[in-house]
């Protein structure tokens, strides 16, 4: 177990079984010291052009960071630019890396795929 002493950054992802059907997530659990580097892994489900990046803190609402249309960003958070990296080439799996770990980044990490997507609409 992580002790808050330790300063240890816990990563976990939703992650599937790996099937046609399912989005793969690598690791399933991730644990780093403060200053490392943490790399997580999205497969998406075949034939599905859209990747998305999401992250789930302890007791806030689930946050978008980035999402990519075969293999460019479409739209990112601001944290994309920073500690934070992402890259969907295509024929292999996505990724979203951390530079150097901080303990604000435990969290959980989702990544989603779809063969569409839904244009923003403003509220009127």
């Amino acid at each position: 177990m992580c002790l808050r002493l330790l300063c240890c950054v816990a990563l976990s992802f939703w992650g599937a079984a790996s099937t046609d059907t399912k989005v793969t997530q690598r690791p399933r659990l991730l644990v780093k010291a403060n200053k490392q580097k943490a790399k997580m892994d999205c497969v998406p489900v075949k034939g599905h052009s859209y990747v998305y990046w999401y992250r789930k803190k302890l007791d806030e609402e689930l946050k978008f960071l980035v999402y990519f249309q075969n293999e460019e960003i479409i739209q990112k958070a601001e944290i994309i630019n920073k500690r934070f990296s992402a890259q969907c080439p295509q024929n292999s799996s996505c990724t979203l890396e951390i530079q150097s770990t901080e303990s604000g980044d435990a969290a959980l990490y989702f990544c989603a795929s779809s063969k569409a997507t839904v244009p923003n609409v403003s509220p009127s």
